[in-house]
């Protein structure tokens, strides 16, 4: 089959290591590897908090490669005030979003510009996207680079993809959701010739805000057993100096991500008598560090705040935690529960967003309501107290992890298939984990 030229676009990537960048590198790398064209462009934020406040760490735009792919950066711009004026601008149009006033389009779209402020976005994108097959867009709450995305597609006569990675939140009331699903949001999505999504709640929900359910197609999520797998659990366990039981939190530690509810059901065990220590690995984000600097000297003992890791350092985490804790709001999968059951690990998560259709209650893990720290408290007490249920839940879960080869072909296949070039009229299987055989699931496909 003839090799593609593929332009991607994301908020951010490597050497940055969050959900969304992580899976896009692995896509690009991969196609990259196998003699496609790639090139990656994206913004110089480094934090999160750099798209709204420039005091934030940020990257060079520099153009660099890395495993065969071309990366692109462009500057983030800012407005003036912009840690008040970006979040103003944001929560005005999640709340106009809801309301059925005359004109309300338009005034998402005008304030979408902003998110983020890219001005020379559109110039490189167009020099490369001229010569692309395909164009990949994500994020859906960074929509202004979907729109560029789009606009260039268009005017290139390219194939256009979204990734959108949306948020769905609580439930379908959460404040959370109503930042990924907003109309012009929606409309993207709409126009798009292919919508890729990581799990059949994610698919259901585009399906029912009115995308074409024909142009929704599920690629799911898989990672690489061999980089995820083969720690020193000793290691890390020296090196934190701990013999308590271990929990682990891999990614941004922040308050939508459920790490301060972590914090506080920790604390909570071990003021009832219950050792145990909580590993806090990833990007902090201001409202953790401003949380953990207040905590008391006792709780902080129960605390190992480790920031950025290698990935030898994570797969040595992963070999000494007891548990893999994300109980988020803010999922569209949670490639960590992969990594995690990859190891044989039990795991908890929050009853919130894309969770319960990757992890199943009881059967491969424990969920939690999002923010309610005496159940999470409750949650981990219990795979403290039974080693047998840890096994049991962490061995189900190995079964159902998906091998990154198996995920990425299923992105190729997408991709083919909305260029027309497939060897095959056959969908790809709508799967991102697989099922324990005799298992059931609320979920088709995961």
């Amino acid at each position: 089959m003839r090799s593609l030229r593929l332009l991607h676009l994301i908020q951010r990537y490597y050497p940055f290591q969050g959900g969304s960048e992580r899976y896009f590198q692995s896509i690009s790398e991969w196609f990259a590897a196998a003699g496609h064209t790639v090139d990656v462009l994206t913004t110089d934020a480094w934090d999160l908090e750099y798209f709204w406040d420039r005091s934030a760490r940020h990257s060079q735009p520099l153009e660099t490669k890395h495993q065969g792919v071309r990366i692109t950066r462009v500057p983030v711009h800012h407005l003036p005030l912009a840690r008040f004026s970006h979040r103003a601008i944001r929560r005005l149009m999640a709340e106009s979003s809801r309301a059925g006033f005359p004109g309300k389009l338009p005034l998402l779209r005008a304030g979408s510009r902003f998110g983020p402020w890219l001005p020379e976005l559109e110039t490189v994108a167009t020099q490369l996207g001229a010569r692309a097959d395909l164009i990949n867009s994500a994020n859906i709450a960074f929509e202004s680079m979907i729109t560029v995305a789009e606009r260039v597609a268009r005017r290139s006569d390219v194939a256009h993809v979204v990734t959108p990675f949306v948020h769905l939140g609580e439930g379908r009331s959460s404040k959370v959701r109503r930042y990924y699903t907003m109309p012009h949001q929606i409309e993207l999505l709409r126009r798009a010739d292919a919508v890729i999504v990581l799990t059949a709640l994610e698919r259901d929900t585009l399906i029912e805000l009115g995308v074409d359910g024909r142009h929704v197609q599920i690629a799911g999520a898989g990672i690489d057993r061999a980089r995820s797998t083969g720690g020193n659990g000793a290691t890390a366990r020296a090196s934190l100096h701990e013999t308590r039981p271990l929990v682990l939190a891999l990614g941004a530690a922040a308050y939508d991500k459920g790490t301060l509810h972590l914090v506080e059901a920790v604390s909570r065990l071990n003021r009832a008598g219950t050792e145990v220590a909580l590993v806090v690995a990833g990007p902090i984000l201001r409202d953790f560090q401003r949380f953990a600097d207040e905590l008391s000297e006792q709780d902080r003992r129960n605390l190992h705040v480790l920031g950025f890791i290698s990935e030898d350092e994570k797969r040595d985490l992963l070999a000494a935690a007891d548990i893999l804790a994300l109980p988020s709001r803010t999922e569209s999968f949670g490639l960590v529960f992969l990594e995690a059951w990859a190891n044989g690990k039990p795991v908890i998560g929050a009853r919130a967003g894309a969770i319960p259709s990757v992890v199943s209650d009881g059967e491969d893990g424990l969920l939690v309501p999002f923010g309610d720290v005496p159940a999470l408290a409750s949650a981990i007490q219990t795979l403290i107290d039974d080693a047998g249920l840890r096994d049991r839940l962490g061995q189900r879960g190995r079964a159902k992890v998906v091998d990154e080869a198996e995920w990425l072909r299923r992105v190729e296949a997408i991709y083919r298939g909305v260029l027309g070039t497939s060897e095959s009229g056959m969908e790809p299987a709508p799967a991102g984990i697989r099922l324990v055989e005799g298992g059931e699931s609320s979920h088709d496909g995961v």
